[in-house]
């Protein structure tokens, strides 16, 4: 489970960043800081899978 959700954070932010850069290219930097907003907002959503995750494990494994 760890190997992949690291690339799958580095897929989303390098994306992010090509997104971005082609935005800024073109003149649209407002859209291009949304789109790195969104990037950032899908990796925490990723991160707070699993600290949820982490958390029930723990939960389970002392019983609580």
């Amino acid at each position: 489970m760890g190997v992949e959700v690291i690339f799958k954070i580095a897929a989303v932010g390098i994306l992010t960043t090509v997104v971005g850069q082609i935005l800024k290219q073109s003149g649209k930097e407002e859209i291009a800081t949304f789109s790195t907003l969104a990037g950032l907002i899908i990796v925490l959503l990723m991160v707070l899978d699993l600290i949820s995750e982490l958390f029930d494990t723990v939960r389970n494994l002392f019983g609580l």
